[in-house]
């Protein structure tokens, strides 16, 4: 039976395990899972972890939407005040170079969630407006907490880009009597955009990722509603299926945008 599969196999012109090789980690996922749902229909039972899993799941969703939603606003005041800095980065000022290069340098390389403790602390539970009392919610605070290390790297992703920018283009607009202010608007910027679009939805991936440190912090959010469950339900099984569950959710929001990005620098690379 070995030298039938190995005929087989020589056949075809491709190795029996080539196939596998092949498969991408959407189509192995999508094999496991349908194996395992084969199991329960062939022997009639379904773990009960599973049930418990189902039962929870629209909990874990509205997590997960807290999750995408703190990214989202995050990556959106990160965006623009990262696109202020790197142009003030290039300023003519000596000074304000100085100081925003330094600012950048320091919210770069300070960890995630050292930042996230910090604007949790550092600004107050409630604001007063005209003798009103606003709440200060949790989640923003981890908004801005996950912005400063958004806003740092854009700003060095839009410095990098305008710095690719051959100065050949500034001096022929220039010589076509274009202001600075054309130049940079209808010719620098729209390459600009182009260039930075992998870099920053790898970062916008990145900080999706660094959303589950908000649980830390007392925000409700997909890591908060998996401890809530596992303590709940009180089961081992469960807890590492649970877990498990995150892991597969955030892979299947992240993965997509890694592989979006790779095509998008393929296709830069070739023109």
């Amino acid at each position: 039976m070995a030298s039938d599969v190995a005929l087989s196999s020589s056949a075809s012109g491709r190795p029996a395990g080539t196939l596998l090789h092949r498969l991408s980690p959407w189509q192995a996922l999508a094999l496991a899972a349908a194996a395992v749902v084969a199991f329960w229909v062939a022997t009639g039972t379904t773990p009960a972890a599973f049930v418990y899993l189902w039962t929870w799941s629209p909990e874990l969703a509205r997590g997960m939407a807290a999750n995408i939603g703190i990214s989202l606003l995050a990556m959106a005041l990160g965006t623009v005040a990262g696109l202020v800095l790197g142009a003030l980065s290039l300023s003519p000022a000596a000074a304000v170079r100085a100081v925003v290069r330094s600012s950048v340098q320091v919210f770069r390389n300070a960890p995630v969630l050292v930042l996230i403790y910090f604007t949790t602390y550092v600004f107050p539970f409630e604001i007063r407006v005209a003798g009103t009392a606003l709440p200060f919610p949790d989640w923003l605070k981890v908004v801005l907490g996950l912005a400063l290390p958004a806003s740092a790297q854009v700003a060095e992703i839009f410095r990098g880009a305008i710095q690719s920018i051959p100065s050949a283009q500034w001096e022929a607009a220039q010589s076509l009597a274009f202001t600075r202010a054309q130049i940079f608007r209808l010719i620098v910027l729209p390459q600009c955009l182009r260039r930075m679009l992998p870099p920053w939805m790898n970062l916008y991936a990145s900080i999706t990722m660094s959303t589950s440190l908000a649980s830390l912090v007392g925000t409700h959010d997909v890591v908060d509603a998996a401890q809530v469950a596992s303590n709940t339900v009180a089961r081992t099984d469960f807890t590492i299926l649970v877990y498990g569950a995150l892991l597969a959710v955030f892979f299947a929001y992240c993965y997509p945008i890694a592989r979006a990005t790779r095509a998008l620098e393929r296709r830069h690379e070739r023109h």
